[in-house]
């Protein structure tokens, strides 16, 4: 392998990576480069770049275990690879389309994603990060010490349930390429720190999710609202993300532990389709 250039796309997180084949084997020193751009940078960017599904599959493996996808259906031919599809003809909200954390409302939530692009629009469907080490570190005095070691609530209940599903209301089932199910375990409640700590980088970031995230343990939803409201929209500011452009054959691969992520639904009348692998994690503490 030549050196990996690392080519930073914003001041707050986000770098595209240069020198590295996806489809070949990385060697000891390559991988461990990749997995360090990773803890600096929280999302990599890959260009032009071919590989098959079981070559993707490879990849994220180097990174854990393999995790499949609870209520969305995957290829046929390799169940553990989600493929992320808008139709042309397809109006409503698209897959991702809110800022969120991946699955934060199940026990142990990814480590993070892998999404590989195999048609894009010719415009928009960028799709924006989060630093949420930053978000925390911006967050006064006084909020971190009212936050420290406190857990909040979350349910997959508006996402995938059944009987109150955001999912419902806005996508009309997704795209009629994607097959999503609603199930009752999804309205199952787990608690989770707001303030958890990196495995790896011994970092703290901010452990919100505002499609999954209901209250604060201890508290009312009355109580609650106002200051999971003001910890979402501070989340947000601009100076704590990034954007991404995609190209056909660009990967994006994010830390999903210190990241949110916005897939923006700008491009009706065109055809999107990725596919995702998803690395396991583990519980935040």
């Amino acid at each position: 392998m030549t050196d990996l250039d690392i080519r930073p796309i914003a001041g707050a997180l986000g770098a595209e990576l240069y020198g590295v084949d996806l489809s070949e084997t990385l060697d000891d020193a390559a991988f461990a480069a990749v997995r360090q751009a990773l803890h600096d940078h929280l999302v990599i960017f890959f260009r032009d770049q071919t590989f098959t599904p079981e070559q993707h599959l490879a990849f994220a493996r180097r990174f854990g275990d393999i995790e499949t996808h609870r209520y969305a259906k995957g290829l046929p031919s390799h169940p553990e690879i989600l493929p992320v599809v808008k139709e042309a003809e397809d109006r409503a909200a698209n897959f991702g389309g809110i800022w969120h954390s991946d699955v934060s409302f199940h026990e142990e939530p990814p480590m993070g994603q892998i999404l590989y692009a195999l048609d894009i629009p010719e415009s928009g469907g960028d799709t924006i990060f989060v630093n949420m080490y930053r978000a925390y570190e911006a967050l006064s005095d006084g909020m971190k010490r009212l936050l420290e070691g406190r857990k909040a609530i979350h349910t997959g209940e508006r996402s995938y349930g059944p009987t109150d599903s955001e999912v419902t209301r806005r996508l009309d089932k997704f795209s009629r390429s994607m097959d999503v199910k609603m199930k009752d375990d999804a309205e199952a409640e787990v608690a989770h720190p707001v303030v958890r700590t990196h495995p790896e980088t011994g970092r703290k970031s901010l452990y919100i999710s505002a499609i999954s995230i209901q209250r604060l343990e201890g508290m009312t939803h009355a109580e609650s609202r106002p200051i999971l409201d003001h910890l979402i929209a501070h989340a947000q500011r601009p100076e704590f993300t990034c954007r991404f452009r995609w190209r056909k054959h660009s990967v994006a691969f994010w830390d999903n532990r210190c990241t949110q992520h916005y897939a923006l639904n700008d491009y009706h009348g065109q055809r999107r389709e990725m596919h995702r692998v998803t690395v396991a994690g583990e519980r935040p503490v």
